[in-house]
């Protein structure tokens, strides 16, 4: 008889195949495929109970346990920073009824909210960004040292190093506070607030130390109803809308490659509900100005005529002595005026 033997891929065992000689009889024949047969189910069942078998059902293949290198997507971390914006909005909520007039519209209290809100978070989380930026760096992580040279950021350029420094690595990634997890949290669905992305940072001190500022004073405003609150308002909203293009626009023009869409909740919550709140809400403020500024306009063009009649009357006073209203020791005097009297 001729035998032949095959190596089975991946596992080391041989298994092995009987062909009959032609003087071979009938007996010996069925002996022949009988033992072979015994010995290849033999050899399926030792597969079948090591689970290698390709045909076996998926329930025995697979493991209950997912691997280790699995990334969790909802995690405490993740649940702690979601309430923390929660608790950021209920405080805006809050300020506005305790020092908004209680007769005020909802409309002025939707935009006190708004922009409470958005100063807390520029102050707070944003603020706590450019703290790991600043402040938390490592130096001794395994596997970045160049040979004959220095810690080569992923979030840099080649031969360029946050704040000069040779020998460290700045951003959240290397921090160890609450607000560090936080933005590790988010640098799941966007690596560069991990570290120390420039434009990033760049943004960022514009954000907390300008337009965190503004929206407070745009509360102050909407307080006191100043004439001039729709002003600032829309100074901020252009700005806003800025800030999140220069953010996106950089990773757009070259293919996202710092961007994670491999989970819903990367994609929809952390990209784009966190983001186009700060584009819609703007947009809406913007529109909402526009309306206000054109009607006052057209209200002035109608009534032109009315108006500069009756600025003139107040300016004359009551038979034309004067104006009826004071008028300021510090402003200077009308020379018209004058040459009357004398």
């Amino acid at each position: 008889m001729l035998r032949r033997r095959r190596e089975d891929e991946g596992e080391g065992s041989s298994q092995t195949w009987v062909q009959p000689s032609a003087n071979c009889n009938d007996a010996s024949l069925h002996a022949l495929q009988g033992n072979t047969k015994a010995k290849l189910d033999d050899v399926a069942k030792r597969k079948r109970r090591r689970g290698h078998l390709t045909s076996m059902p998926p329930t025995i293949m697979s493991s209950s346990t997912p691997p280790l290198d699995t990334p969790q997507i909802i995690s405490t971390t993740t649940v702690l920073s979601l309430l923390s914006t929660l608790a950021i909005l209920g405080a805006a909520y809050g300020a506005s009824l305790a020092l908004l007039p209680k007769g005020a519209s909802t409309k002025i209290r939707v935009l006190f909210c708004w922009h409470t809100f958005d100063a807390l978070i520029h102050f707070i989380l944003e603020g706590s960004y450019l703290w790991n930026c600043f402040f938390s760096y490592t130096t001794n992580i395994p596997g970045l040292w160049k040979s004959g040279g220095a810690f080569a950021s992923p979030y840099l350029p080649s031969n360029v190093f946050f704040l000069g420094y040779t020998d460290r690595i700045y951003g959240a990634d290397y921090g160890t506070s609450p607000f560090s997890a936080l933005w590790r949290e988010y640098a799941k669905a966007d690596k560069r607030w991990g570290g120390s992305d420039l434009t990033v940072i760049s943004l960022e001190l514009l954000t907390v130390f300008v337009a965190g500022p503004m929206a407070m004073w745009i509360c102050y405003c909407l307080r006191k109803q100043r004439a001039d609150t729709w002003f600032w308002m829309v100074v901020l909203a252009t700005g806003e809308l800025y800030g999140g293009f220069m953010t996106f626009a950089p990773e757009w023009l070259s293919g996202s490659p710092n961007l994670n869409t491999s989970h819903w909740m990367y994609t929809y919550v952390y990209l784009f509900f966190f983001n186009t709140l700060w584009v819609w809400i703007p947009l809406w403020i913007l529109w909402e100005a526009y309306q206000r500024i054109s009607g006052n306009a057209r209200f002035i063009q109608r009534n032109a005529t009315a108006l500069r009649e009756m600025d003139m009357s107040q300016r004359a006073g009551p038979n034309g002595t004067g104006p009826s209203f004071p008028v300021s020791a510090t402003a200077p005097p009308r020379t018209g005026s004058l040459k009357k009297s004398k």
